[in-house]
């Protein structure tokens, strides 16, 4: 099934490169694509509980759903996300 979420916090490619790292280790959860334009990150689940656990894994990143609080706290997590996305564009 293929499942759209909208994000908060979502910079650049570095950012992208982030979400799409972590959500492809994410038993279930393929095809991740990332589009900055739009805010949103699309993918494709084998159950509809795993849209839950992709959101879940987003926020620990620090991109919230729009629907969502966004704290300081997930601001400055993006950021860190970011980065490291950012370093792994560098090292490719």
């Amino acid at each position: 099934m293929q499942n759209t979420v909208f994000i908060q916090n979502l910079k650049c490619g570095g950012c992208a490169t982030s979400i799409i790292n972590s959500l492809s280790t994410l038993q279930g959860i393929n095809n991740v694509k990332v589009d900055n334009e739009t805010d949103s990150v699309a993918f494709d689940s084998e159950t509809p509980e795993q849209l839950e656990l992709v959101k879940t894994t987003l926020e620990k990143l620090g991109y919230p759903a729009i629907t969502d609080p966004n704290t300081l706290l997930l601001k400055a997590k993006s950021f860190v996300s970011c980065a490291i996305g950012r370093v792994d564009n560098m090292v490719k």
